[in-house]
């Protein structure tokens, strides 16, 4: 991945606006139903126009906005053997996972009113040995990306997404291993393949692991300690998920949800914060511009990053369709470039906004107005480092 001494380089956390029926045509070739001749065509054509707007708009580390996923984790769906997809009615089957349970316990009117309980009707079961055979599909991902990036001749380095075995884990119903060590292991021998696949081919792979926070609201009944614990096993089967694959082209994502809700009880990142850490990735990035984490840049000035690591905080949010302002985005960018470095700060999004948001417009409004924080924030570090060159010159005379 590369840095910048002289400027904060510009990405963004995934999906981006997706042509509603083709995300009909995706959702139902998952499933293994019949789609249009033309959904591959449909697919690059998708692609080149969301990669010809990012590097419109400046971004330095570009991606295919997930445009062939119907979602950022359900995607795997036909990329694993060994699972089957079920009908259960409600009350039948496993409890579901709700990624909310810590909240919906202390705000139940709310939720009553404004959502529905984590039911899904189709659900997936884990039947037999996990295999990847997704290899097809990844490597026209992979084509798609750059051969779009080469038809721009773009410099940009291009990323690809791909979810964390502990995140799959969180809608699979094992039936098959023996505990849930194994399967996680299982899941990591198979995922390993995709990551190995998009990296050989000279793409940053970023790896999206919301259950490493959001696991948390999953288990109440969980202590701090039992969950860190819980979590670190996950650390674990993703670090053999990535055991041969170059830390400098991981990206690490971590977000607590996408869900409108209170997020009063998400956990702090002071609790998660070493267990992140601990991934082989160069880049971490983190969900922090939404009001209940907003306040944790602190944290960086406190316990620093690891030489090795390029932080990439969410300073652009999915949880209002208000744009944030570009002056906004600057001051969120300079708080972390003065916590840990400029050099070691990229500007990102909380998650993928595309689908998170109302409307496409708005959408790109955002990522328009992370560029030009961006941008702002450079011209502000430039001006200050003289200044802080002056000021150790001055001291030195004084000592």
């Amino acid at each position: 991945m590369r840095q910048s001494q002289d400027r904060i380089p510009v990405t963004h956390q995934g999906t981006l606006p997706r042509d509603e029926r083709l995300t009909e045509m995706i959702a139902a070739r998952e499933e293994g139903r019949p789609g249009p001749a033309d959904l591959d065509r449909r697919i690059r054509s998708a692609v080149q126009d969301c990669v010809e707007r990012q590097l419109e708009l400046g971004f330095d580390l570009v991606n295919d906005g997930e445009q062939s996923k119907s979602s950022f984790s359900y995607y795997v769906r036909c990329r694993l053997s060994g699972c089957e997809e079920r009908s259960v009615e409600p009350g039948a089957g496993p409890p579901p996972r709700d990624t909310a349970a810590r909240d919906r316990l202390q705000f139940p009117g709310f939720f009553a009113a404004q959502r529905p309980g984590p039911f899904r009707r189709r659900q997936f079961f884990v039947t037999g040995p996990i295999r990847y055979v997704g290899q097809e599909i990844v490597q026209a991902d992979i084509q798609n990306l750059t051969a779009a990036l080469a038809s721009q001749g773009a410099a940009s380095e291009g990323v690809l997404m791909a979810v964390a075995p502990g995140t799959v884990e969180h809608w699979m119903h094992n039936e098959h291993y023996p505990d849930e060590e194994s399967f996680l292991y299982a899941l990591a021998d198979a995922l390993h393949e995709e990551y190995r696949a998009i990296t050989d081919a000279g793409l940053l792979v970023q790896i999206d692991d919301p259950d490493l926070a959001d696991g948390w609201q999953v288990h109440p009944e969980m202590t701090v300690d039992e969950y860190r614990r819980y979590a670190g096993l996950r650390v674990e089967a993703l670090n053999h998920a990535l055991r041969d694959v170059p830390s400098e082209q991981v990206i690490l994502h971590v977000c607590w949800g996408s869900f409108h809700t209170p997020h009063v009880n998400d956990l702090p990142l002071s609790d998660l914060l070493d267990l992140m850490l601990r991934v082989r990735a160069q880049g971490v990035s983190i969900e922090q511009s939404n009001p209940r984490h907003d306040h944790e840049w602190q944290l960086f000035e406190q316990v620093g990053l690891p030489e090795d690591r390029i932080l990439i905080p969410g300073v652009a949010g999915h949880v209002t369709d208000l744009v944030e302002h570009p002056e906004l985005i600057a001051q969120r960018l300079v708080r972390y470039a003065r916590a840990v470095g400029p050099e070691r700060v990229m500007a990102g999004t909380d998650c993928g906004i595309g689908s998170r948001v109302s409307h496409a417009e708005v959408a790109w409004a955002k990522l328009a107005a992370l560029s030009e924080g961006a941008r702002l924030a450079s011209e502000q570090l430039r001006r200050e480092r003289p200044a802080a060159a002056r000021r150790g010159v001055e001291e030195g005379r004084d000592g």
